[in-house]
């Protein structure tokens, strides 16, 4: 097996001593690493922060939208006790359509979805086309985009994958464009250069591949035990290869000790121009993949864009969340009880106006 922490691929010499290249290859190898490690804790934060969702915060989601579900159920009853006030009765229809849309933003319920259109103006499907209608002309108006006809099973995530995707179609024409635009401006001297340092970029990573798979291809061993290990790392070695991961070709012959420690110090500036050039690469590769992670978790945490996010801050948020959460169904599970009677519906009104609950923000978070 391999050592799971690489040994560091880096030119041991004094900064000053350094030629350019080698200046350079330093700098995107320790670059390399800073981003590995965050990525790595981003991963780590993945598993422990989907485990943890599953086990203790969906648990709680469900029990919330049941205890709402009770007490919607036993605020619509509540609409027949003959002691309310017309005051009294037209807040409490108030209340139960508030309720009813938290319920069917979490879950289409039909019995709840008929409770909140008899408390509510307009019938909910007929209000949810009109806020999807009003979110399609504000993209399209916004991005000038053009996201086809309105249709009456038009969702709002819908309605943004479509947006996305004409984003990401623009994105690639636009860089297609300029990238050939850019590519007509340089003569042709510029472009066969370019072509045959594509060539040895390519060539310098096939050379890597090939000292290593002529060491561990697993097809010359007849020891059972062997030939598994090095059929395990050939697999390692095709994968990074696939990639054009020179960083990783390298620590592996590193690892395998095919090369020496000033095996980079040792390359000449033409091949660590080329080896810089894949570097280039992977680094842009790794930014691209750090961006994505963080996204996802923005989305799935209603960040901003411009708020700070840490994955030890991820694992804050949801444990903030999960006692939230939990505070709020035993509150409602404490309403469930007090609306049994006229006296506990009158009760229970009051104390929505003296401590209103932060209901809008639940709902829009759950």
């Amino acid at each position: 097996m391999l050592n799971p922490h690489p040994k560091v691929i880096r030119i041991a010499e004094p900064e000053s001593r350094l030629s350019g290249q080698r200046k350079t290859f330093n700098r995107q190898i320790k670059q390399i690493e800073k981003l590995r490690k965050q990525l790595a804790a981003w991963e780590s934060i993945t598993s422990r922060y989907r485990g943890k969702y599953a086990r203790e915060l969906m648990p709680l989601l469900t029990a919330l939208t049941d205890m709402r579900i009770g007490l919607l159920r036993r605020l619509d009853l509540a609409m027949d006790f003959k002691a309310l006030s017309p005051a009294q009765r037209r807040k409490l229809s108030q209340a139960i359509a508030h309720v009813a849309a938290m319920v069917m933003s979490e879950r289409d319920d039909p019995a709840v979805k008929e409770i909140y259109n008899k408390h509510n103006a307009v019938d909910f499907d007929s209000e949810e086309a009109a806020h999807a209608e009003g979110v399609k002309t504000f993209l399209e108006d916004m991005f000038d985009l053009d996201l086809g006809s309105a249709d009456e099973h038009d969702s709002i995530d819908g309605l943004f994958e479509r947006a996305k995707a004409q984003f990401r179609e623009r994105q690639t024409d636009a860089h297609s464009g300029s990238h050939t635009s850019f590519r007509n401006k340089k003569s042709r001297r510029q472009l066969e250069r370019e072509e045959q340092d594509a060539k040895r970029v390519s060539q310098s990573i096939r050379e890597v591949y090939r000292k290593l798979v002529s060491e561990m291809h697993p097809d010359r061993e007849t020891d059972p035990q062997e030939r598994a290990r090095k059929t395990e790392l050939m697999q390692r070695i095709n994968q990074a290869y696939a990639k054009r991961n020179l960083l990783q070709l390298l620590e592996l012959q590193l690892e395998l000790e095919h090369i020496s420690e000033d095996y980079v110090a040792g390359l000449d500036s033409e091949r660590l121009r080329h080896f810089n050039a894949v570097l280039k690469e992977q680094i842009a590769e790794l930014k691209h993949e750090l961006v994505q992670t963080e996204m996802r978790f923005r989305a799935e945490l209603g960040v901003s864009p411009y708020e700070r996010l840490d994955p030890e801050m991820v694992m804050h948020a949801l444990e903030v969340e999960i006692l939230a959460v939990a505070h709020e169904r035993d509150a409602i599970a404490e309403d469930v009880d007090l609306v049994e009677d006229i006296k506990g519906v009158k009760a229970w009104l009051k104390k929505q106006r003296r401590h209103p609950r932060e209901t809008d923000d639940y709902a829009a978070r759950y």
